[in-house]
């Protein structure tokens, strides 16, 4: 299996919790991102908390995450809307540790928690969730998100990925945390090179240099799994900061993926973005102007993806048929 065309996705429910899928109001926010980006894509993302950075468990059976109900609700939902979809299972720690730093000590030593222990753990999560892409008939599948402490654990990595494969038909992705890409040795095992993308609004072209290195010495497909900014000012300049205090504005995040888009243009390799995001819970439209965060429903930014988005597809639509002229 290949990826085809160009993807125009968008993250879809990531800080839901158990309850707030499979209703009228999720629905709704789907229907809603469907109609006014213009996706052809989107990544269903939830988490499983495991209790801190240094926990070995992660009970994905318990409250908050979704539940596997919910789950195969919003894949059947955004199938219903004609749209392809990568299920994104993420990990994340209840004390409010960013999932960026699990970590544990290289060498096993009595009495403190081990990679061996957390891996066993993460390995039947994904593999939980790689059943029900291969079920739902998810066409990707990504085994992991912004794990940047784990990246070094090579062995681990390829022990998983082949796990998936052994449950998972479809292909498979890991989204790399920003400037990591060229830290990961094990991308030749997986079917696409992934990444977040908030780089700087300034700093593009030379963030695309290093990436395209990468992309070049692996000759694998590659996209931003994530890519935004705020509404809010100063948020184009560090869109990777969700604390970051200014003022809501939209303009500015509209500005951020002008140049974004326009980074990448000029760079055939990047295959397309799932931007980040759109919560199962839309706020009210017409406080959009008020709202600074990531989520474009309503401001401008929104009209600024789906010209994009239509151009980008229109433009792979006119590829097939004139090979078929």
């Amino acid at each position: 299996m290949k990826l085809q065309g160009y993807i125009a996705g968008m993250t879809w429910g990531f800080m839901g919790e158990r309850g707030t899928w499979a209703n009228t109001t999720a629905a709704f926010s789907m229907e809603q991102m469907s109609a006014t980006t213009q996706v052809n894509w989107t990544a269903i993302a939830f988490s499983a908390m495991q209790k801190t950075a240094h926990s070995t468990e992660i009970p994905f059976w318990e409250n908050p995450t979704v539940s596997d109900d919910e789950v195969k609700w919003a894949i059947h939902k955004a199938r219903s809307l004609g749209l392809k979809i990568c299920l994104k299972p993420i990990v994340n720690c209840s004390d409010g540790t960013w999932r960026a730093h699990i970590n544990f000590f290289d060498k096993d030593v009595p009495c403190e928690p081990k990679w061996s222990q957390w891996f066993h753990s993460y390995n039947r999560y994904i593999i939980h969730y790689a059943r029900i892409a291969e079920e739902t008939g998810c066409e990707m599948f990504c085994i992991g998100c912004e794990m940047v402490q784990t990246d070094r654990r090579e062995t681990e990595w390829r022990n998983l990925i082949s796990e998936v494969r052994a449950v998972y038909s479809g292909l498979i992705t890991y989204n790399c945390d920003k400037y990591q890409e060229d830290n990961v040795s094990w991308w030749d095992a997986l079917d696409i090179i992934s990444s977040s993308g908030y780089y700087p609004i300034h700093d593009w072209e030379l963030q695309l240099d290093r990436i395209e290195t990468v992309v070049m010495e692996y000759n694998k497909p590659f996209f931003f799994m994530e890519a935004g900014c705020p509404s809010r000012t100063g948020s184009s300049a560090i869109p990777n900061d969700w604390m970051l205090v200014g003022n809501p504005n939209e303009s500015e995040q509209a500005e951020f993926y002008r140049t974004m888009f326009s980074a990448c243009e000029a760079r055939s390799w990047v295959q397309g973005f799932m931007l980040w995001d759109w919560p199962a819970v839309l706020y009210p439209q017409e406080i959009a102007p008020t709202n600074d965060d990531y989520c474009v429903f309503g401001k401008e930014a929104e009209s600024v993806i789906a010209e994009h988005y239509v151009s980008k597809t229109r433009e792979f639509v006119d590829v097939k048929e004139s090979e078929i002229n």
